[in-house]
């Protein structure tokens, strides 16, 4: 099974809709730009965001079978993926490759 990183690409906050919408929260997220996660066997990191994992997790499992273009020709690498959380309110954009070895 390959290996596969994970990167934390973009980190975003809509403070409007949170106003609007969201109780306060004192801890949401701690994830941060350019810090990278190497998936083993398909396992879940440690320290990566249980909800970002779930909506990452099958691109993951995908890549390390070794299988590649999502969506017929997505993106320009085909053994990757760019992913965001479930969050609405902090959103994270995440890249995921195969590391070749």
């Amino acid at each position: 099974m390959k290996k596969i990183k994970i990167t934390v690409i973009r980190k975003v906050h809509y403070t409007d809709l949170s106003a609007q919408y969201e109780n306060p929260i004192e801890h949401a997220c701690d994830m941060q730009e350019g810090k990278s996660y190497i998936s083993i066997d398909a396992q879940k990191p440690e320290g990566l965001c249980e909800s970002a994992w779930q909506s990452m997790q099958p691109f993951v499992m995908t890549l390390a079978h070794g299988g590649e273009n999502f969506y017929d020709g997505w993106m320009k690498n085909p053994k990757s993926a760019m992913i965001s959380c479930n969050d609405g309110f902090r959103p994270v954009s995440f890249y995921i490759e195969t590391i070749e070895e």
